[in-house]
């Protein structure tokens, strides 16, 4: 007899086929409903499969080879993507952006992950894939939307203040003191999800990674810790980002005589 605590269940292509059918219930209510959303959510069924599917084949090749070299060429990448992916759910733009969002998105999740990696599992090597490649995407896919959160708040905050701004700089405030409200607003907008997931997470709803493990068959107790790590890992990675992104882009719209300028 099968021990439960050992209970795995493996997908086959038709599981993953009923699953695709579901869409169709998603595409008959945006039909009725008329959300005109028809065509993005048949875009976006068909790229989550080639998408996962894909990485899934590289994965498993890296996996199996555990280069070095190779582990880098994927952490970079996944990184660049998160940048740009950020910088383009901004509204306001501005020459340069991509590099701040780099800048901010690249710094808070590589020190993050490399405290998860060197200090609390102590990985060895350190670029075992299976640990480095999971943990950097959970913190690039929660770091990027709360930075474009803060960024795109900031940036209009500016656009549409600033006369305000300019007042204060008028009364000899720094440009700093100058927009420090459009700062500190902008990075709570972007923590919120963060921080919402943190209030309700193990009563409202079980995380991604801990269902995913207990699905795998681990033990319900190591999948709890692994969720508590990461989520204390997401939000310090979150924060950070958010922080370093306000802090760059506030600077951008000051010149050297600490004039406001509104760059394009």
């Amino acid at each position: 007899m099968t021990d439960k605590h050992e209970l795995q269940i493996l997908l086959t292509y038709w599981d993953v086929v009923l699953a695709s059918s579901l869409i169709l219930l998603v595409l008959v209510i945006s039909w009725r409903l008329r959300l005109r959303l028809t065509s993005t959510l048949l875009m976006a069924a068909v790229r989550t499969i080639i998408q996962l599917s894909f990485i899934g084949l590289i994965l498993a090749w890296i996996f199996a080879r555990e280069q070095w070299y190779e582990v880098l060429i994927i952490l970079t990448i996944m990184t660049l993507i998160a940048s740009s992916a950020a910088k383009n759910r901004v509204k306001w733009g501005y020459k340069g952006l991509l590099v701040d969002t780099f800048i901010a998105v690249s710094a808070s999740a590589i020190l993050v992950t490399g405290l998860a990696i060197g200090m609390i599992l102590q990985v060895q090597p350190w670029y075992t894939p299976q640990f480095i490649i999971p943990i950097l995407g959970l913190i690039l896919g929660n770091s990027l939307t709360a930075i474009s959160l803060t960024s795109n708040q900031l940036i209009n905050d500016i656009h549409e203040q600033h006369a305000r701004i300019e007042m204060r700089l008028t009364l000899s405030a720094t440009p700093f003191e100058a927009v420090h409200d459009s700062i500190r607003a902008a990075i709570i907008n972007g923590m919120t999800p963060t921080l919402n997931s943190m209030l309700v997470v193990g009563i409202v709803s079980l995380p991604g990674m801990m269902t995913g493990q207990i699905l795998a068959g681990a033990d319900p107790t190591q999948a709890v810790r692994y969720q508590i790590v990461t989520m204390f890992l997401i939000c310090v990675s979150s924060t950070l980002g958010c922080t370093l992104s306000a802090l760059l882009i506030y600077r951008r719209f000051f010149n050297r005589e600490q004039q406001l300028i509104l760059p394009n």
